[in-house]
């Protein structure tokens, strides 16, 4: 990256969601580095092979490669680094939520033994698993990331390989919205999404922000809607 990018700048992020593993496939609560910390499958190498080679005709147009250090994001961010020919710095803020004892269990299994917990961690943001995170709590330490990439890499385009909440989190920030919209968002597999930071001194944050793209998947991805699947 510049070592002096143009004053004022603006910051763009381009947000993959890491590749499926047997966790995703099996829609199983997969959190940071606290739990079973599974790796990319065939099908999720695939997938983040398709995304890498779409991001790659933006030549050096990206500056940097920024991955959560779970292993999932990692081997996706060393797969889009190699087509780039750069290398990967880690962001520990952009892991995925904690589920703690939650982890590696199915949607189903969880309501099984802990309905209570699982309806009250859907009804309020400040619920969290045994042992796990709430989604203030991640909120809160992504942001808190997001104002270290941008103070390091200011007026740079950035590949950041990260998950379905931190992403989700930074998406509902760029466009003001409740923390409660992460509900509603979608987010593939191996998808893409892009957000951008635009210096501005006359608001809190020191920034404004948009949202460029969404949940996009590579010309010849197939979609939900084409398979019935993530």
């Amino acid at each position: 990256m510049s070592q002096d990018p143009p004053a004022g700048a603006s910051t763009t992020l381009v947000l993959v969601r890491h590749g499926v593993t047997t966790h995703t496939s099996g829609r199983r609560f997969s959190g940071g580095l606290g739990g079973d910390n599974p790796p990319l499958s065939e099908e999720g190498r695939e997938q983040v092979g398709h995304a890498a080679a779409w991001i790659a005709e933006l030549g050096d147009r990206i500056d940097a490669v920024v991955a959560s250090p779970v292993r999932r994001t990692r081997e996706t961010a060393d797969l889009i680094a190699a087509e780039l020919g750069l290398e990967v710095t880690e962001e520990p803020a952009f892991a995925e939520m904690e589920f703690g004892s939650w982890d590696g269990r199915s949607f189903a299994e969880v309501a099984a033994a802990d309905q209570a917990g699982m309806d009250a961690w859907f009804a309020d943001l400040a619920a969290a698993p045994h042992g796990g995170e709430s989604f203030h709590d991640v909120h809160g330490r992504v942001l808190a990331g997001l104002d270290r990439v941008l103070a390091e890499h200011g007026g740079g385009t950035l590949v950041v390989a990260s998950h379905v909440t931190p992403i989700k989190t930074l998406v509902a920030h760029a466009v003001g919205a409740p923390l409660s919209s992460l509900f509603s968002l979608e987010l593939a597999p191996a998808s893409v999404s892009v957000v951008a930071f635009h210096p501005d001194a006359g608001v809190e944050a020191g920034y404004r922000a948009s949202l460029r793209l969404f949940n996009a998947l590579p010309p010849g991805r197939r979609t939900l809607l084409d398979t019935g699947r993530w």
